[in-house]
Parts: C-alpha cells; structure tokens; sequence
C-alpha cells in the first residue's frame, strides 16, 4: 500500500522534471535552437495554436531560426505572435519564411536569465514538495482507518523524504545546468 504511494509519487515528481526540462528549453542561450518558439501560440483562424503545428522550424546556422510555415498566409499571424512573446526576436520575412536572428546575450540577460531558471527551479522544488506532502497526507489516512501501522506510516514518510529528496537534487543539477550554458560565451 505504501509502495503504491511511493510509485505514483517518483511518477508525479518525474512529470515535475519534465515540465521544469520542457520550461528552461524555452529561455534562450545565445544559440537558436527550435524550442524556443516551438510552443508560441500563434492565432491561426481563431484557435490558438503552438507554433509547431502549422509551420516547419530549423536552424540553418547556429545564431539564426529559420520558419516555415505550411500554408504562406500565416506568415503574418506567426510574425504577429513572435512580436508580442517575451522572446525578445524580431521577425524577418521574405514572403515565403520567416527569420529570425538570435543576437549575442549581454552580461547584464544573461544575469536576468539566470535569476529566471532560478525562479523556475524554486517553482518545481514547491510541487515536488507539495507531491511530498499529498503522500503523506494519504498515509497519515491510511493509518487512521486502520490499514497500516504507525511503524509503517514512519517508514513511509521517511521513505517519502528520500525520494523528495533525490528529486529535488535532480531540480538543482538541471537548474545549475542550464545557468552554466547561459553564462557561457
């Protein structure tokens, strides 16, 4: 019973790592990489809709995103939402794609992006240990309709810390991480 706890909590804390991952791909570094609009929500027809789905993205050189899009009257709505994201890239097109140019970080963002995947990292620490205590909370209930012991309930909390406690860690590593490849000219 204790164990099934365990499980789905590595399971939540895992989903916690992938939405911080997925979270610090979109802070730009200096170099284009595609998931820095991929997920941009671009008005197409009304509907909100990433970026990905109606256009091809690539990078052509290492500073610079080239997008496609599938249909080439959605140039404008994908300039559009480019324009108004907190990316800070301004589009370019040609009337068949759009450019974007990933200019050289000042010291002074990269600092502002580092203070960014800090708040991130401090975010994805707060659901790991909300998660921490959702199972115990589930085990304090358990006890007390008399489905495990007190003993059990100890040892599960404290096994419940061990797994926080790794996750949180793996938080750090990916944080400390991506503040390195920031920093780095």
């Amino acid at each position: 019973m204790i164990e099934d706890i365990l499980d789905e909590t590595r399971d939540r804390m895992g989903k916690a790592i992938d939405s911080l991952q997925a979270d610090l791909m979109t802070i730009r570094t200096g170099r284009a990489s595609p998931a820095l609009v991929e997920r941009l929500s671009v008005d197409y027809h009304g509907v909100p809709t990433p970026l990905m789905q109606i256009a091809s993205i690539s990078v052509p050189e290492a500073q610079t995103l080239q997008i496609r899009p599938y249909t080439p009257t959605d140039i404008a709505a994908i300039e559009r939402a480019i324009a108004v994201s907190d990316i800070g890239l301004t589009p370019n097109n040609d009337g068949k794609q759009i450019h974007l140019t990933i200019p050289a970080l000042t010291e002074e963002r990269r600092r502002d992006l580092t203070k960014q995947v800090a708040r991130r990292a401090e975010d994805a620490r707060i659901a790991i240990r909300n998660i921490r205590r959702d199972s115990i909370k589930d085990m304090r209930s358990f006890e007390s309709e008399g489905l495990i012991t007190e003993d059990d309930l100890r040892d599960g909390q404290d096994q419940a810390q061990e797994v926080t406690d790794g996750y949180v860690t793996n938080v750090d590593e990916i944080a400390r991480d991506k503040e390195t490849e920031i920093m780095t000219i």
